[in-house]
């Protein structure tokens, strides 16, 4: 790809008034441009963080400066609706357990990074899943001990809601005895896994923390990613305020995708606000996870029928919540799994409604992550008030079905009505996906390709809603809908892909609902008129 100044065309006309004054017009040549505008598109005129006009190269206004993008298919940039950051740029740093096949191998990845590090170090790795192994048994503590060279460690599970933690770290800091889901042998969830996981992160200071955040910002944009939704969550981490802002700014810059944070506390909606956050909430945890079985269910898990999972939040806590936002304008959006969880968040916004317009609650585009195992009383309920359903497909990819974590957790019926996509879009409930990274990889495509081929036939959605949720859904979601269509007036974030002609579809875009199909190598991506990833 080339950059050049270019002169041969007609005098420049800009065509929406949205475009800065006096801002530099570009235009991008490629293959071809998918917009619902132009159906032979192969140019894009961008003037400052907007799109000016789409066509054919030949008869494109003169623009101050051309970039070649080759031979490669442009389409809307992808918005990863909920991430982590620093645990994505974390992974990306480090090894990840998510290697582990056995209780042998997990032990052989502890040792090999522990032999890295200084004595005093603690050992933070993550990603193991032991539903994946063909032995489901966790490593010895002693064993894990030896692995560690003695030092303190935390392992917390691929879902990010349970870990498994030195004796050492467990004796030295007694207070952890107090909290809900303390286990004296080490396996920690509900809080006590959320106060674990913050006694060792506070020794990763800030500039380590801004270095994995950038590399985990650049990755995402190396994957046609032009906006990522972080999901932050207020811990006893020193350094949790100011990682957050730093990380904001980061996405200000021009050379990395434009980031808005959610900050998960309760009732902090000024806080949140004066953090710089988008809205309060996101990773606000209504319950766990299915696969530490701290998801809450109407009923028991299948393969434990002792629980049915944790409920972190009442109504009423979540009615306050939506108080707190509203007096402070900003959007709630609540994590929950469980459609015991989902049924709590209805049940506050029919508190609400009861002294709240029902049209200003749709207005505030209010949401719930992963928002799984909804039923039609549910998703009735997300009709009503105008919910945004933040959701992540490569969950069903990873764990959906009759044969994996899903089915051995919920059972398989229950397992097959885990993620209801079809039944969501089909009702107009606005879908965002998300990768949850560091939980499912960042990988735009293979959540498009997941929701296409989900593993219930009755609810896969067809390539076009799920392209949308991935690209248009995402910026909706953030209140922003002039974004996610490559169109004159529409904010400029596009990517651009390398891929067989014969393997698109009559609309442009790759025919991934055929496995065949290889998923796209990105060629280039432009966030807010920037070019912030070139290969």
């Amino acid at each position: 790809m080339s950059a050049s100044s270019d002169s041969t065309f007609p005098p420049h006309v800009s065509a929406t008034p949205n475009a800065a004054s006096g801002a530099e017009t570009t235009l991008w040549r490629s293959k071809s441009v998918v917009s619902p505008v132009s159906r032979d598109a192969d140019a894009i005129q961008t003037t400052g963080e907007f799109i000016t006009w789409v066509g054919r190269a030949s008869e494109a206004p003169a623009s101050d400066t051309t970039v070649d993008l080759g031979a490669t298919v442009v389409t809307p940039a992808f918005v990863d609706s909920h991430a982590h950051m620093l645990f994505t740029g974390s992974e990306l740093s480090n090894p990840s357990l998510s290697a582990a096949t056995s209780a042998e191998s997990f032990l052989d990845i502890v040792a090999s990074h522990a032999a890295t590090l200084a004595p005093s170090d603690p050992v933070i790795l993550r990603g193991w899943d032991e539903t994946t192994w063909a032995d489901a048994t966790f490593p010895e503590t002693e064993k894990l001990v030896n692995a560690a060279g003695g030092r303190d460690y935390y392992f917390p599970r691929a879902c990010g809601h349970i870990g498994l933690a030195s004796p050492s770290l467990v004796a030295a800091h007694p207070q952890l005895a107090q909290l809900d889901g303390y286990d004296a042998g080490g396996i920690m969830r509900q809080a006590a896994h959320r106060a674990t996981f913050s006694l060792l992160t506070r020794h990763v200071g800030l500039s380590l923390r801004q270095s994995w955040n950038s590399a985990a910002l650049k990755h995402a944009a190396s994957l046609g990613v032009a906006a990522v939704v972080e999901c932050a969550i207020s811990t006893d981490d020193p350094y949790c305020e100011q990682d957050f802002q730093q990380l904001l700014a980061l996405g200000e810059r021009s050379d990395h995708p434009a980031v808005f944070g959610w900050w998960a506390e309760l009732c902090a909606a000024e806080k949140a606000r004066d953090l710089g956050a988008y809205g309060c909430g996101g990773d606000l945890n209504m319950d766990g996870s299915i696969g530490a079985r701290t998801a809450a269910l109407k009923e028991p898990y299948f393969d434990e029928e002792s629980t049915s999972g944790h409920l972190y939040l009442t109504a009423d806590q979540v009615h306050e919540h939506l108080l707190d936002c509203r007096r402070f304008g900003l959007p709630a959006a609540f994590h929950s799994i469980g459609d015991a969880a989902t049924a709590t968040v209805i049940d506050a916004f029919h508190k609400l409604a009861a002294h709240v317009d029902v049209e200003e609650i749709r207005l505030a585009r209010h949401r719930v992550e992963h928002c799984e195992m909804v039923d039609k009383d549910l998703i009735a309920g997300l009709v009503k008030y105008g919910l945004y359903a933040s959701v992540q497909p490569s969950f069903d990819a990873a764990w959906g079905g009759l044969e994996k974590m899903y089915a051995s957790r919920l059972g398989k019926q229950r397992s097959l009505e885990a993620n209801p996509l079809a039944s969501l879009a089909g009702v107009g409930v606005p879908l965002a996906f998300g990768s949850d990274s560091p939980v499912t990889a960042i990988d735009p495509w293979g959540g498009v390709r997941a929701a296409v081929h989900l593993h219930n036939p009755t609810q896969r959605l067809g390539m076009a809603t799920a392209f949308a949720a991935a690209t248009r859904g995402g910026w909706r979601a953030l209140g922003i809908d002039d974004a996610g269509a490559i169109m004159p007036g529409q904010r400029a974030h596009f990517a651009a892909w390398e891929i067989a002609q014969d393997s698109l579809d009559a609309t442009g875009l790759p025919d991934i609902a055929d496995q065949s199909v290889a998923t796209p190598r990105c060629g280039a991506t432009v966030s807010s008129g920037h070019l912030i990833h070139q290969n």
